[in-house]
């Protein structure tokens, strides 16, 4: 993997010349982030050497560089999943490779299920915590310049970076919960057990995506922070039947507002 790494790594600073400071992954339904990106360079995930390729229709499959009110930034518009068939190992590179770029931070955004009862359609979540159920993505061999061989999670998010986020969207008037996100294989839409099953563990809601990318950034030191878009509800009495057209369509609608925080944000770093 770390000759695969570096290789991919070349290939980007060879065709571009650019040092990121910021990562950026962008989910289901909200890549419209990259609108607020003065973008410099912008490479098709399939010709990066090594890198996988999205086959969600949602996720646009491309890696942005340029800058955010100055701030020198890497963004993935479309992630890769567990369910699509890719190993953790392989949904993961594209963090390692942004490590190797040289960033500093990293910026997540999901969509996913609610399963707190105190949250609607629409609002969202700073994630402060996580519970991982899909195979952990820094299982099999380990290079030690990738970090330690048993990393410590007790700050995976940081807690500086929750309460600027927090902070910010209260100063703008939007409503924001902070929470635990349960992270799960997929591709199935959770049953309604399993929704009574993660909220009885300590979650606050659930999805397919963000820990396996968290997990190796923290690994590598890098400093996290990640958001959610709840976009339907896993809360007994209030589940109906969900298709991906419904996830998109709130996720755009609530977008905005997850767009302004994250760009504040960064600004500020």
């Amino acid at each position: 993997m770390l000759t695969k790494i570096k290789e991919t790594v070349s290939y980007i600073r060879n065709n571009t010349g650019f040092k990121p400071e910021i990562g950026i992954i962008l989910g289901t339904g909200l890549g419209g982030m990259v609108s607020e990106i003065s973008q410099e360079f912008v490479l098709d995930y399939e010709e990066i050497p090594n890198f996988p390729v999205s086959t969600v229709e949602s996720h646009h499959g491309k890696l942005i560089l340029g800058t955010i009110n100055g701030k020198k930034v890497i963004a993935m518009q479309g992630r890769f999943h567990y369910y699509e068939g890719y190993s953790p190992q392989q949904v993961t590179f594209p963090v390692r490779v942004m490590k190797y770029l040289g960033i500093d931070y990293l910026f997540v955004s999901n969509a996913s299920g609610g399963v707190n009862p105190d949250y609607e359609i629409g609002d969202l979540m700073i994630i402060n915590d996580h519970i991982n159920l899909i195979p952990n993505p820094i299982l099999g061999e380990h290079h030690p310049e990738f970090g330690a061989r048993f990393p410590d999670m007790s700050e995976t998010y940081s807690h500086e970076l929750v309460r600027r986020g927090r902070e910010i969207a209260i100063r703008h008037g939007i409503k924001i919960q902070v929470g635990c996100y349960v992270a799960t294989t997929g591709p199935t839409l959770e049953t309604p057990k399993e929704y009574i099953y993660f909220r009885t563990i300590g979650g606050d809601t659930v999805g397919m995506s963000t820990v396996p990318e968290i997990i190796v950034a923290h690994q590598m030191g890098i400093t996290c922070f990640a958001i959610s878009i709840i976009t339907d509800l896993g809360v007994p009495g209030k589940i109906v039947k969900v298709t991906l057209d419904d996830v998109k369509k709130v996720a755009e609608e609530a977008e905005p507002k997850m767009t302004l925080i994250m760009k504040e944000m960064i600004t500020g770093l």
